[in-house]
């Protein structure tokens, strides 16, 4: 066996297994969302690459692969005299691995396609039975339950049921206005669509399995950090409470559903004494330091 396919082989399991293990274990995921999707999608892309870095280099003579191996730790692209240059093995190797990228890009693809059929269906259907409201700077539905949900995209808006224009107070619904335009700002639909497809397609890996339901939550907690930049904690608290049972599209993002009771909580509760961004930085590191040993071992040898 090529012992610097022991350096993907170990990316993949720390990225897919170890540091998913840390983070759902975690507490100051909850208190620093962001930090906490970063992580995510860092081991997602950190895995994929290495899925994709370990049958190529199973196929590479010992010389290349000590070449490639150099390559991915100085973070260093082929040039395209490189690229024209690959003969043989090498070249099997490249299409091997871009072989393997495609799949999650296919069903990230697919999912984001999938995704916006669907809102571009609903969107029509609010065209017909909506009507906009330019104080709210939304579109107000006619239905007796309290519901307050956005369609991210191009074709981006803000739905609000008029039970929810009639049971929130003016600053509950500002806060749950806030909330779902943080979604649609920070384009919260291509991480969902992103996890949504990498557990399609790893279904068994504990990264793609803990990811799919961390990262809708996480998503929430961090449109409900970016609204409390413009509302009261009390304000958004008692807006999720009032649309707890609110439903939205599929393809939308919902200020209250089921885990409302979890953010109530989450808001009204002070973070506890400590550093939330220190901890996440010693998880990341402690992902990092484990593979340190296997890469200086692996990369020290051409052969």
């Amino acid at each position: 066996m090529n012992h610097h396919a022991l350096v993907p082989l170990g990316l993949g399991l720390v990225s897919g297994c170890v540091v998913p293990w840390l983070l759902v274990r975690a507490r100051w995921t909850q208190q620093v969302p962001r930090l906490a999707l970063a992580v995510w999608a860092a081991c997602g892309a950190v895995f994929a690459v290495a899925s994709a870095l370990l049958p190529a280099q199973l196929v590479l003579p010992n010389e290349a692969s000590h070449r490639l191996a150099d390559m991915v730790l100085a973070l260093r692209l082929p040039s395209p005299g490189q690229l024209l240059a690959l003969r043989g093995r090498e070249l099997a190797a490249l299409a091997v691995a871009a072989a393997v990228l495609a799949v999650p890009a296919a069903a990230f693809a697919r999912g984001l396609l999938r995704a916006r059929r669907a809102r571009r269906a609903h969107g029509a259907v609010l065209r017909l039975i909506g009507r906009y409201d330019p104080e709210l700077r939304a579109v107000v539905l006619d239905h007796e339950r309290p519901a307050v949900y956005c369609l991210p995209g191009r074709s981006r808006r803000v739905v609000v049921s008029s039970g929810a224009v009639d049971a929130l107070t003016p600053a509950q619904l500002a806060a749950a206005l806030a909330h779902e335009r943080a979604h649609i700002a920070g384009r919260h639909h291509l991480l969902v669509a992103a996890a949504e497809a990498f557990g399609a397609v790893f279904r068994r890996l504990p990264l793609a399995r803990h990811g799919s339901a961390a990262v809708p939550l996480l998503l929430e907690m961090a449109a409900d950090d970016r609204a409390l930049r413009r509302c009261t904690r009390d304000a958004l608290a008692t807006a999720l409470y009032a649309l707890a049972a609110g439903r939205a599209p599929r393809s939308a993002f919902a200020a209250g559903g089921p885990s409302a009771a979890l953010r109530m909580r989450r808001i009204l509760t002070p973070h506890s004494a400590g550093h939330p961004v220190l901890r996440g930085l010693l998880t990341i590191g402690a992902g990092a330091g484990a593979m340190a040993p296997l890469v200086i071992a692996c990369c020290s040898f051409p052969a």
